[in-house]
């Protein structure tokens, strides 16, 4: 199966060159841009236009480092988006507890109209944000050097699965914000 990182040529890494990866996407949209076959027969545009969408995709997936982390730990066998993903019924109960804490409490905020509760929660949080990004990515790079070896996969699951909770609070008070301030 071609990963996004072989549509750049790329190892299977969570450390990408982003300024060489942004080049790069330039010079291939260049070459496979649609138009360049607009007077070819059906089959030469479909596949130029399916050789865009698959740039497009790996671009978007490779460039943030958040969805990078997420598509290598599917590579890895854990896919995170699914609904039904054991990584998210696998995580500690300490932390889902946590979460609905904060969420209560981000609530409690919220009905109040504290802005500026509201926005330290959310400072905050992105700090652990940042943190469990952080732990995510040192397992992805441990595990470029030992394949699918379970331990690195289960902490980056379990640092990404944070991610994931910790976003959704952030949209949550982003949200907030915009909706006060307006």
């Amino acid at each position: 199966m071609r990963t996004h990182f072989d549509v750049f040529g790329l190892p299977r890494a969570y450390d990408v060159d982003v300024p060489a990866l942004e080049k790069q996407y330039r010079e291939l949209s260049l070459q496979l841009h649609p138009d360049r076959v607009a007077q070819a027969d059906a089959r030469e545009r479909l596949k130029a236009l399916e050789g865009t969408t698959a740039l497009n995709e790996a671009f978007k997936a490779l460039k943030d480092p958040v969805r990078r982390a997420f598509y290598l730990l599917k590579l890895h066998g854990v896919d995170l988006d699914r609904e039904d993903a054991g990584a998210q019924k696998d995580m500690p109960l300490e932390f889902l507890e946590e979460v609905m804490e904060l969420r209560e409490a981000l609530d409690t905020a919220m009905e109040k109209k504290d802005l500026t509760r509201v926005q330290a929660m959310g400072t905050q949080v992105e700090g652990r944000r940042k943190a469990a990004l952080d732990e995510a990515a040192g397992a992805l790079r441990a595990l470029e050097g030992e394949g699918d070896s379970q331990a690195p996969v289960r902490k980056a699951s379990h640092a990404l699965g944070r991610v994931r909770y910790f976003t959704r609070f952030l949209e949550q008070v982003e949200a907030f914000e915009e909706e006060s301030l307006s």
